[in-house]
């Protein structure tokens, strides 16, 4: 009788959760004063009705920064408004970002809101990326340009090394610009994110000595990769903050999907839901960022960390089986592997992503733009590699010949 009132009550808390942002994101968006606001027609209402404060979000620490910072990030691409505000009132500070996201318009929308509410500025944990520098010289001209489109003098995290693929890439001059950039106050804290070959970067950078934070791809099936573990503990031995992100992982059987979500929503949340707090019951891991383009989304988010279920261990063995049945068309970003046998081709693992962009996730302009940036060269010889040794070696069994010859006809 008690997990069945337990489940009742998760339900009407997600629900009166998703209510309650929906209905204030509504009154926002239409002007209107909502049911427990002021009426926006008295000026005195202000100072006679007081703002209810809503549960703020958790917060965790942010490896030996010696910062804390909310356990869910609000990663998202143009950054409206009313989702700004929203996510603030719930604690959620910490705002994900990049040189290129949302073609630039992802920065310039959290400027422009910065610049209209100056206050906030000190209650916000910005974090931004630079787009494929090679220079110092490289990362001084994107930061400049990132500061310069969100109104602000820092950046609290930088992430120097973007989509980050091989240890080499944390060279010498790139720790001399971050030292320098951090004694001029233009950067907190640096770091990098990885979604390829993460666990050999995030082994390196626990060896280095002065990475203060990564963004990884993590998620339910990567927490199932011992090499991917096995950096995880050795960058949080040695004080690294860690930020999950791909924390969804990918949907690919329409079967297996639907299966997991029915599972889930009968005890009480959403497959997405379950996923972040997957992630989140990691304690190694300080916050899950997650792209909310909308109220509703955001609010559903919130609910899943606020609410304090754990995921049991019949939740646990379906997360497990769902993998098995559906890794197949899974790539877990071991790049090395594929371009160790297939030297001619060396962006696989990258166009098993940007068809994940296209199939999952309906982002049908990203994944052809990304596509088309792939060398020419390359480009013209993916119809005629063999990638039979690659498809023997891969961990998850992917047909890649199969899924390269699916991408070139959608995205080329």
């Amino acid at each position: 009788m008690k997990e069945k009132q337990d489940k009742i009550d998760r339900r009407n808390f997600l629900k009166t959760m998703g209510a309650a942002g929906l209905g204030s994101a509504l009154a926002g968006a239409n002007g209107m004063a909502a049911p427990n606001e002021p009426n926006v027609t008295d000026p005195n209402a202000k100072e006679k009705i007081q703002k209810p404060k809503l549960p703020q979000v958790p917060r965790r620490k942010l490896g030996k920064t010696g910062v804390e910072i909310p356990c869910l990030a609000l990663g998202f691409g143009a950054g409206e408004p009313i989702v700004l505000r929203k996510a603030l009132e719930w604690g959620v500070n910490h705002w994900d970002t990049s040189l290129v996201a949302a073609g630039g318009n992802s920065e310039i929308s959290i400027g422009k809101y910065i610049s209209k509410n100056r206050e906030v500025r000190k209650e916000l944990f910005i974090v931004t990326k630079e787009s494929d520098s090679k220079t110092a010289a490289d990362l001084e001209k994107c930061l400049q340009t990132s500061l310069k489109r969100m109104h602000t003098k820092y950046v609290d995290l930088y992430f120097g090394v973007y989509r980050m693929y091989d240890p080499g890439q944390l060279t010498d001059e790139v720790k001399r610009w971050a030292e320098g950039a951090k004694k001029r106050k233009l950067i907190r804290f640096f770091g990098f994110s990885t979604h390829k070959n993460m666990s050999r970067c995030l082994s390196a950078a626990a060896r280095c000595g002065w990475i203060d934070a990564i963004q990884t791809a993590y998620n339910f099936r990567l927490m199932k990769d011992d090499k991917m573990q096995a950096a995880i503990e050795a960058c949080y031995k040695a004080g690294i903050g860690l930020i999950a992100m791909k924390t969804q992982g990918k949907k690919i059987k329409a079967d297996e999907d639907k299966k997991l979500a029915e599972h889930f929503l009968k005890r009480g949340f959403t497959e997405g839901q379950a996923k972040i707090k997957a992630v989140l019951e990691d304690k190694r891991i300080s916050s899950a960022c997650v792209a909310m383009q909308n109220v509703a989304l955001l609010t559903s988010n919130i609910a899943a960390v606020l609410d304090k279920t754990k995921l049991s261990q019949t939740d646990i063995e379906v997360f497990d089986a769902y993998t098995q049945a559906s890794c197949s068309g899974y790539c877990a970003g071991c790049a090395y592997i594929c371009n160790s046998v297939l030297p001619n081709a060396p962006y696989v693992s990258d166009i098993m992503r940007y068809l994940m962009y296209y199939n999952s996730y309906g982002e049908y302009d990203k994944a052809r733009k990304l596509f088309a940036e792939i060398p020419g060269r390359v480009r013209n010889k993916l119809l005629a590699t063999d990638y039979r040794l690659a498809e023997a070696r891969c961990p998850q069994h992917l047909p890649i010949g199969k899924l390269v010859v699916e991408a070139v006809s959608k995205l080329a």
